[in-house]
């Protein structure tokens, strides 16, 4: 099944969210809420991409970071789905996973970031997501490994990893441009 992820996202859910596919037509103004939060967006990995810091204040901006996840996924870079409130049917944040090939620790892995308006950004809610999606790494990505990005402000979200069995990684992530990240926890799937 693996790489069957770029034909068709799959939906996973549970009773709390649903993780789908984005609609710019039909998402845009929800995620703006999200990358236009001044509380969240410190939280968001940014690392290796190119200047983006998913601060986003427009409609155009956001319109503009959705046609590129869809050109992006297009290409297999990675898959980025919307996280949905069930109860509201409501968009409250993105999660992006792509297998990582690189000539550094996190060769083999698959890499997730996890975009969360600031009023989900909770350790519930985040366990909630990561053992939604942790148990289809391996199927839909072929990865050993999950690694994700975690500054140390982001309190709830490391005790959510530690829970969920993420370890801080003594290791750097190193981008295409040699520039060295720190802050990643990563497991076994």
């Amino acid at each position: 099944m693996i790489n069957d992820v770029y034909v068709q996202i799959p939906v996973l859910e549970n009773d709390r969210f649903i993780l789908r596919e984005i609609y710019k037509e039909k998402d845009t103004k929800e995620l703006l809420k999200v990358y236009s939060d001044d509380k969240s967006v410190p939280f968001f990995n940014s690392d290796n991409c190119n200047g983006d810091d998913f601060s986003y204040k427009t409609m155009e901006e956001m319109e503009d970071a959705i046609e590129f996840w869809d050109f992006s996924y297009k290409h297999k870079y990675f898959v980025r789905w919307a996280i949905e409130l069930k109860q509201k049917q409501e968009v409250i944040g993105t999660i992006e996973l792509f297998h990582r090939r690189a000539e550094d620790y996190f060769d083999n892995c698959a890499i997730l970031r996890l975009d969360l308006r600031s009023d989900y950004e909770t350790e519930a809610d985040i366990e909630n997501i990561l053992y939604m999606i942790i148990p289809k790494v391996k199927e839909l990505f072929g990865s050993q490994r999950i690694a994700t990005k975690a500054v140390s402000s982001a309190g709830s979200r490391i005790l959510a990893l530690k829970k969920a069995g993420f370890c801080l990684s003594e290791e750097y992530l190193t981008g295409h441009d040699g520039i060295k990240y720190d802050s990643y926890y990563i497991r076994k799937v």
